[in-house]
């Protein structure tokens, strides 16, 4: 059973079931509190503090959903048999409908008569002064015929938010092979800020099932990276070694979903995260003399193959992956071939100068170690990490005494210094200008459906079913650049939530708004007793359209299905 069967049984199994089926969201997520999607409860989060899920269908009891998942806190630990930076997470989540008997014997059903996998024990909350033990699951879990129950504590089984508020509760794990493969999380308090806990009004289910973890059992592998789903490492040459291959395997899979989701490699935020991965890669390249094209049109193109039946916004992105994959690869070659010119130059070798020449040129610790020969061979890695510990303790001083710990922020937008914040503001602005312009050429089937500010550039996502032409591009940038040029002040209002979606207000469809909302209108009111735009957001915005500055669209592209995608500039 390949991993296109086990995605299609899983989502049929709970279909059948009553479960809406949601696609997955992007990795750059709607939540501003993380910079990559880590979980597949994410775009449900609010869903959990009583807040009613849109439901499609009104006797949906729950939503199932395969989310594309990235957590940066593995990258050190890639190159062993399980740890990676992507992942795919099967899910099903229910927001009051139904609770532990349920999901529980919806689990036991699909591991053992879908897949036909044996269970080895299940794991329960164990209690603990401030929480019961969950002898509930214990005896749910028997009911069905599990005997084999392990109990553990909060750090194995009791989920919930670390040094934030949300929801929270009693986990019970499922364990097949000796791996935990599927964690149910019942969600029935809520993790306050001081610590403390109270039940939830509505209680609710949140489960993860690992999709890697999964194909290696259900293929009977002995690893992940023996799966199908890796199946592009056979063109890695066989001399690189193994923690080499999965490395470069799992940094290169990532970098195509973080790619096809439109982070561009950059200095910092996500697109660090990605000039990271693929130059990690690229050292190994280096390092083992492999061919500049086994990255990009060979591996990555397999990748985009093996998944984009599922995911059609690889087969949408192919093109600018591979190109983006070969800019950054060209990019790196040039910064290496200078700083291995700097690296002669020096007699000997030791923490320091190797930091400097991370810093300045980017070399990373292997090609430095590599390339020293015998003027490195006493730097330690060990070394090498304090030196760079002691200067992110200094930068990180440093953003705390000039802003006060937190870098700028103001409203929905942050940044490192004034300068930054300026250019954001005017490019946020003109995003505003842009969502009034596509309702004005396009209609109202647009609906927004995120947005991205970089100092560099605006991406704006909105819901539409087909390629703009090239006349509605330029409709939409004479709108938006005939809107700056008429002066048009912006102006601020607080209102009620309902009297400001009722007012015409633009809003994002999935925003969760408290009982008032800031509405920023541009313009005055015209003859049709509308301003040019007026949108619910939380700010900040330049006082007059004169400040943007010339606006421009670079690109209109597909970001997934039924998803459209601009790229803006403001120059």
């Amino acid at each position: 059973m390949d991993s296109r069967e086990i995605r299609r049984k899983f989502l049929e199994f709970f279909q059948k079931r009553g479960h809406e089926i949601v696609p997955s969201s992007p990795l750059i997520p709607d939540d501003p509190s993380v910079l990559l999607t880590t979980a597949g409860m994410q775009q449900f989060k609010k869903y959990y503090s009583g807040i009613q899920y849109p439901f499609k269908n009104p006797d949906s009891i729950g939503v199932a959903s395969i989310q594309k998942c990235f957590r940066t806190s593995d990258i050190d630990e890639v190159g062993d048999d399980s740890h990676l930076t992507f992942f795919e997470m099967l899910g099903n989540f229910s927001f009051g409908a139904y609770f532990k008997k349920e999901a529980i014997e919806y689990a036991h059903e699909f591991i053992t008569k879908e897949l036909g996998l044996e269970i080895d024990y299940v794991s329960v909350f164990e209690g603990d002064s401030e929480v019961p033990a969950d002898e509930e699951s214990e005896k749910i879990w028997k009911g069905i015929g599990v005997s084999n129950i392990k109990k553990f504590g909060r750090e194995d089984n009791f989920w919930g938010p670390t040094g934030a508020e949300g929801p929270c509760g009693p986990t019970s794990e499922i364990y097949v092979n000796n791996v935990e493969v599927w964690n149910l999380v019942f969600n029935e308090y809520y993790h306050k800020l001081d610590g403390g806990l109270e039940p939830l009004k509505s209680k609710g289910v949140d489960t993860g099932l690992g999709l890697e973890r999964l194909a290696m059992m259900v293929q009977g592998k002995k690893n992940i990276f023996e799966t199908g789903l890796f199946s592009f490492m056979s063109m890695i040459p066989e001399n690189i070694s193994q923690k080499e291959k999965r490395i470069i395997a799992d940094h290169l899979r990532s970098s195509v979903f973080l790619l096809a989701d439109g982070i561009r490699p950059a200095n910092k935020d996500r697109g660090y995260i990605l000039r990271r991965l693929l130059r990690r890669i690229f050292v190994y390249g280096h390092i083992n003399k492999l061919k500049p094209s086994l990255f990009g049109e060979i591996m990555a193109a397999m990748i985009v193959d093996i998944y984009d039946g599922f995911y059609k916004e690889l087969a949408y992105e192919r093109g600018t992956i591979i190109e983006e994959i070969y800019k950054e690869q060209d990019l790196f070659e040039k910064t290496l071939s200078r700083g291995l010119k700097e690296l002669e130059k020096l007699e000997t070798i030791n923490s320091k100068s190797a930091f400097d020449l991370y810093q300045t040129f980017g070399l990373p610790f292997e090609i430095i170690k590599e390339f020293g020969g015998l003027k490195a061979s006493g730097l330690m890695l060990d070394d090498f990490n304090s030196e760079l510990s002691k200067h992110q303790e200094i930068s990180r001083a440093g953003v705390e005494k000039k802003f006060g710990g937190h870098g700028m922020a103001e409203g929905d937008l942050t940044a490192s210094d004034a300068q930054e914040l300026k250019v954001k503001t005017r490019l946020h602005t003109a995003t505003h200008l842009l969502n009034s312009a596509l309702h004005k050429v396009l209609g109202d089937q647009v609906s927004q459906r995120g947005s991205d500010i970089t100092a560099e550039r605006a991406r704006f996502d909105f819901a539409f079913d087909r390629k703009m032409t090239d006349d509605e591009i330029k409709k939409v940038d004479d709108l938006v650049n005939g809107a700056i040029a008429s002066n048009l002040q912006v102006t601020m209002e607080e209102m009620p939530t309902e009297e400001a979606k009722k007012s015409g207000a633009l809003f994002f469809y999935k925003g969760n708004y408290g009982e008032r909302v800031k509405v920023y209108s541009i313009g005055p009111s015209t003859s049709s007793g509308s301003p040019f735009s007026r949108e619910i957001c939380g700010g900040p915005h330049i006082s007059n359209t004169d400040e943007i500055g010339k606006f421009r669209i670079i690109k209109e592209e597909s970001s997934s299905a039924g998803i459209r995608r601009i790229r803006a500039v403001v120059e």
